[in-house]
């Protein structure tokens, strides 16, 4: 049971119903028993409705639905939540890892422009490290296996390479743009298609 309640599996969306979070269950009974958050009743194709704490303490538990033992009996977990009160879509950079160089420099090696399959491809420090370089946005690009390990300590200049690009830090994009359904939960669909 503390795995059900612990994992997070509830998409939080504002109040104008655009995907914002992931809580974890437990911390969604929490927010609906606060008044903060209602959850959605999925049912159908496409069909839902916000349902109050109250009420949804009292829906029946259907065959494809996670639960949890209560005093009161079995409670469904919600998948989707709606905010009560909050609008906006709060903005985030990508996290500085590889993941995100990757993602920034679209799977294209800087040096070469070649569309790279995630084995071919790993993060050339620029100036590199030996050299006083930092780990930065500004200095740090995707490159190509072989390219990087030719260019090794050295310069792009002094081995007649060039980048394709300045690298720079990515834009504010929006929170909803960074989350994934990890768990393959049906329920998010209707609201991170656009995402894909």
């Amino acid at each position: 049971m503390n795995d059900v309640l612990n994992k997070a599996t509830v998409l939080v969306l504002n109040r104008n119903w655009q995907a914002i979070d992931v809580k974890t269950p437990a911390q969604a009974f929490c927010m609906m028993a606060n008044g903060n958050a209602t959850a959605l009743d999925m049912f159908g194709a496409g069909d839902m409705r916000p349902v109050r704490w109250q009420d949804w303490i009292g829906l029946p538990v259907r065959e494809e639905d996670y639960a949890v033992r209560t005093v009161r009996g079995l409670v469904r977990v919600p998948t989707v939540l709606v905010l009560a009160r909050y609008n906006k879509v709060p903005k985030r950079r990508p996290k500085l890892s590889a993941r995100g160089i990757w993602e920034r420099d679209g799977g294209h090696c800087q040096y070469t422009g070649k569309k790279l399959a995630p084995h071919e491809g790993n993060i050339d420090h620029i100036v590199p490290r030996s050299r006083g370089g930092r780990t930065s946005w500004e200095n740090c690009v995707l490159a190509d296996k072989r390219i990087n390990s030719l260019k090794g300590n050295r310069l792009p200049e002094e081995v007649g390479l060039q980048l394709k690009k300045k690298p720079q830090t990515p834009r504010e994009l929006p929170v909803s743009s960074f989350i994934r359904n990890a768990h393959n939960i049906g329920d998010w669909e209707h609201f991170l298609v656009a995402m894909k």
